[in-house]
């Protein structure tokens, strides 16, 4: 299998982080998708304060990506990883037990931050150790992290059959885990630029990154990339809703986010090589970006031809009516799969190997 070759083809610490990446999504998206029911529905929390919850992990993890990735510069690459892994287990530990607002939000802030401290670190690591291998590497790694994204919903599944703890608990096991494997397997690895702790002020690191002017334009054009691949989790959902009503709705969103966890598995090696003989990273990544524009295509040419859906609609009925979301939803995680290796590539080259995470980090908040 193409998929097997091409990750045994890397050096061991690549294949960690890799395998580290599909453990962190499978620990995450077996939990998040079910918190807010439980928030909702299991300890009775207002609308307004389940979206607080929420809110504070999605700013907490977003807003933090830049401290996240200039720790990593600083302190080193694998401490951070151990960290956040460390930090999100505890935070997933802490949802298992606790039920008043205060406690939720700490354990929320926890899982976010989590994320700030490991993810620009995991791909600086990825890039600085894969060499002029990265396209490759971040090809790989994008096969995992969509493995994790199709499989975790799954169990999480399985396991809130017997209580939404129980999901927790098992959560945090994979992220201590992924704690004690990087600790004793990943090795040490810190920037090649010789950045040591204390060596420069952080302001100036930052004034470095945005002083880098290609890096802040790519940045700024990337934006839309990201508003678009979010629909995955937006608009798609809510056309499944439209046309096949709410019950059948959420069968039609978990049909969608399968089928791009699927797509991307299956067609990410086979995009990368494709885009590879035929054009730049640049030339790759404008034409990924260009294919995510042009995916909602389908649902605008066929929008009136299809109507809400007052009642559920099943069987073949149903195909019909979520066709055109499936084709939006295909065409975007075509579009993603072939920018994505090409687009962590770009900001590696454009940072010119120095400050790496930080360039991450800035460029994820």
């Amino acid at each position: 299998m193409r998929t097997v070759a091409q990750f045994r083809s890397f050096d061991r610490p690549v294949q960690l982080l890799v395998i580290n990446q599909f453990g962190i999504n499978l620990g995450f998206y077996m939990l998040m998708p079910y918190l807010a029911n439980h928030l909702a529905g299991g300890l009775g929390l207002a609308a307004w304060t389940v979206g607080l919850v929420l809110g504070v992990r999605t700013l907490s993890q977003q807003g933090l990506f830049l401290l996240g990735g200039t720790l990593a510069d600083r302190l080193g690459y694998k401490p951070m990883i151990i960290a956040g892994c460390a930090l999100r287990a505890a935070g997933f530990g802490l949802l298992a037990v606790v039920e008043t607002l205060p406690a939720l939000l700490v354990a929320s802030m926890a899982t976010g931050l989590a994320g700030a401290l490991f993810n620009p670190a995991v791909r600086a690591y990825v890039a600085a150790e894969s060499g002029e291998r990265r396209v490759e590497a971040f090809a790989v790694f994008n096969v995992f992290y969509q493995a994790g994204v199709l499989i975790g919903p799954l169990v999480g599944l399985a396991l809130i059959t017997f209580d939404f703890p129980v999901v927790c608990l098992v959560a945090a096991v994979i992220f201590a885990t992924l704690t004690v494997l990087q600790w004793r397997s990943l090795p040490a690895r810190r920037p090649e630029d010789g950045q040591a702790p204390g060596a420069r002020g952080v302001l100036a690191g930052w004034r470095e990154v945005i002083g880098n002017r290609p890096f802040l334009l790519f940045s700024l054009a990337m934006i839309s990339s990201y508003v678009l691949s979010a629909q995955i989790y937006l608009a798609l959902p809510l056309q499944a809703w439209r046309v096949l009503g709410r019950d059948s709705g959420d069968v039609g969103s978990g049909v969608l986010f399968a089928v791009s966890a699927v797509v991307a598995i299956i067609g990410q090696l086979r995009l990368t090589a494709w885009a590879r003989r035929r054009w730049s990273p640049g030339s790759s990544v404008a034409l990924g970006v260009a294919l995510m524009s042009g995916s909602f295509l389908p649902l605008i040419l066929t929008a009136h031809l299809t109507s809400a859906g007052a009642a559920p609609v099943t069987g073949g009925q149903a195909v019909l009516a979520l066709a055109p979301a499936l084709l939006a939803t295909t065409l975007l995680t075509l579009g993603t799969a072939i920018a994505y290796p090409f687009e962590m590539d770009t900001i590696v080259t454009l940072a010119r190997g120095r400050l790496v995470a930080t360039h991450y980090g800035f460029y994820n908040t």
